[in-house]
């Protein structure tokens, strides 16, 4: 056997140079790149076995090292999954920084492969400098916080263990039932050690992801369920956008006739004018969709985890008799809620359910009243956003980029009431042209998810929209997109604070208390010039006060040649209202009316969920 002398680092470096993947036919690299931020624990080894290979695998730095790796997860996302970045720190705080974005990319299900520096196995050094000491268990470090956010976790004791160790957390992350970050801890002194590899290890090795087909048996239930069905409504989730199934999603709806609602991480499913579309679905969603849940007797969910924003805290469903189809790759996620499971790939099983339902197709009525539900929607949400307001809301904003955006602007966004808002109010010109990050709400994804995005998608404008809480928060990777030369266009939407938590204070009973900066304990009251502070990291940026003024910036923006910022000042308490109910934890005993009545509210409103686990 032919061997080759290399560190641990170096034979890691080795090994993912080698990985390959296959987009659109095209054999391309599995890992596309690098963001770090080096220190000791990855500086002398990580860094050392990068550098040399930065023309096929770049190394891009980061300025902190969750944004940094939260731009791997968006960069994930908009690859659907076909296309990794791995992400890597130092020890000690270098490390915990990225657990954030780690439980980011688990929430939503997006593969994203961390590499952070450890102590010393021989110990003989202990404590080292940023070393976390558990008196009890000396073998425990920052890197073992990682259990809980990632799919798959190793720590490298030996060098050798990575001939097992990276095949196992490449096949979890390419995995769509199990797809999730993978976490590999490298100690200091092991990254450094040397061994004699296979030198087989590190031939190329195209990789694919596998489509799993459903069994029969399930999609003769699933079948069953639906022709039966005298009002069936589709839901889809971001598995549709992963499977490549939207075509197959699309023909099965025309087919038979059956409404489409769409989850957050689904949107952009159909256009915003497609027959079949009754629009958004649940808290964040439409009067439309969530009327069709409500009277539906079979729900087909393709590719979505039913997340409580999806289904109202499982509310939505006003039929007792409705028939749940859950149709998904991963078991955890199909049987959920006493479902009819059909465990597959999406493009796949809608394939072989078309075949098992036939010429079945819906009452032609119960699409007609889908129809007129989302015409209704539009209808108020033209008349909203035309209202004359003492500041600009967000809907208004959104629907001034909507008409003059091109139709393959990548739209993306996250925490706040941002994502909320472009859920209800946008309306979709090109299929999977969205991203609002709300698996895990992710407070500063805004940004540096704008960078990730527009590394994959390189030839479309990425939109970010922000929030100023999100801005103040995280906005580092405003100057990583100059530095960088990957344009972002910004909307940084002032209001003045966390306005939408301060919205749920409010209808919760609650009083104003710690959301909205005049809330807030303070000496001195001022918003932040975020125009300026933007043009310091080296954007273009402009603040404008009307909606006129922004449609003439954001044409500007559309014809700059590096990142632009534009701020506005919007409404703190004037929102798109269609959402369902959402159940939170509002307390059974107060001296208050408000809370008091806000809690027989709630109770009355838990009545009417679907029980299940």
């Amino acid at each position: 056997m032919n061997t080759i002398r290399l560190t641990t680092a170096q034979a890691i470096v080795k090994y993912l140079v080698a990985q390959r993947t296959m987009i659109d036919g095209t054999e391309e690299p599995l890992f596309a790149g690098a963001f770090g931020i080096f220190g000791h624990g990855n500086v002398v080894s990580l860094a050392e076995a990068l550098y040399p290979v930065q023309d096929v695998l770049p190394t891009w730095r980061g300025h902190n090292e969750q944004s940094m790796a939260l731009a791997a997860v968006a960069f994930a996302k908009a690859k659907r999954r076909r296309q990794i970045m791995i992400a890597t720190s130092s020890v000690g705080p270098g490390s915990s920084n990225m657990i954030t974005a780690a439980a980011t990319a688990h929430a939503n299900r997006l593969p994203v492969l961390f590499f952070s520096g450890d102590t010393f196995q021989h110990r003989f050094v202990d404590p080292v400098l940023q070393q976390v000491e558990h008196f009890d268990n000396p073998s425990t470090t920052v890197s073992d916080a990682y259990r809980a956010v990632t799919r798959y976790w190793d720590r490298i004791t030996r060098p050798e263990q990575v001939i097992q160790s990276l095949p196992q957390a490449v096949a979890t992350m390419l995995d769509p039932a199990d797809c999730g970050p993978a976490y590999i801890g490298l100690p200091q002194d092991i990254a450094a050690e040397a061994f004699d590899y296979p030198e087989s290890f590190f031939k190329p090795q195209v990789h694919y992801i596998r489509r799993t087909s459903a069994d029969p048996r399930d999609i003769e239930r699933a079948g069953a369920a639906l022709m039966a069905a005298d009002k069936p409504l589709i839901i889809a989730g971001g598995g549709v956008h992963y499977s490549g199934a939207v075509a197959e999603l699309t023909a099965f709806a025309e087919a038979h006739g059956i409404p489409v609602a769409e989850t957050v991480a689904g949107k952009a499913t159909l256009l915003a004018d497609h027959p079949n579309f009754v629009g958004p679905l649940g808290v964040t969603g439409s009067t439309s969709a969530n009327a069709m849940a409500d009277d539906a007797d079979v729900v087909l969910a393709v590719g979505t985890r039913l997340q409580d924003f999806t289904t109202g805290s499982w509310s939505i469903f006003g039929n007792e008799s409705m028939k749940l189809v859950s149709l998904n790759v991963g078991r955890f996620d199909a049987t959920k809620h006493r479902a009819i499971s059909v465990i597959g790939d999406a493009k796949t099983s809608l394939e072989s359910l078309d075949a098992a339902i036939g010429d079945y197709r819906a009452p032609g009525v119960w699409l007609e009243r889908g129809a007129d539900e989302l015409s209704s929607w539009y209808g108020y949400l033209d008349e909203f956003t035309s209202s004359e307001f003492e500041t600009p809301t967000y809907a208004q904003v959104i629907r001034a980029v909507n008409e003059i955006c091109d139709p393959d602007d990548y739209q993306l966004s996250a925490a706040g009431g941002l994502p909320g808002e472009l859920n209800m109010g946008w309306h979709s010109k090109s299929i999977g042209s969205f991203d609002a990050e709300y698996g895990y709400s992710c407070r500063g994804y805004e940004i540096a998810g704008a960078w990730g995005a527009k590394m994959a998608l390189p030839d479309r404008d990425v939109v970010s929209w922000v929030g100023d809480g999100s801005y103040l928060m995280m906005n580092s990777d405003i100057y990583s997109t100059v530095m960088t030369g990957h344009k972002v266009i910004f909307i940084v939407c002032d209001n003045g604070g966390f306005a939408v938590i301060n919205r749920l204070q409010l209808n919760t009973g609650g009083e104003e208390f710690n959301n909205l900066l005049h809330t807030a304990r303070h000496e001195r009251m001022f918003r932040v010039d975020f125009a300026k502070h933007a043009e310091s990291m080296g954007a273009i940026s402009e603040k404008v006060e009307t909606i006129d003024e922004f449609k003439g910036a954001f044409e500007r923006a559309k014809a700059a040649d590096r990142s632009y910022v534009i701020v506005i000042e919007v409404a703190q308490y004037d929102w798109t209202e269609g959402g369902a109910w959402w159940e939170v934890g509002i307390p059974e005993v107060s001296d208050r009316e408000q809370v008091r009545v806000a809690r027989a509210e709630l109770d009355a409103e838990k009545k009417l969920q679907r029980r299940g686990v």
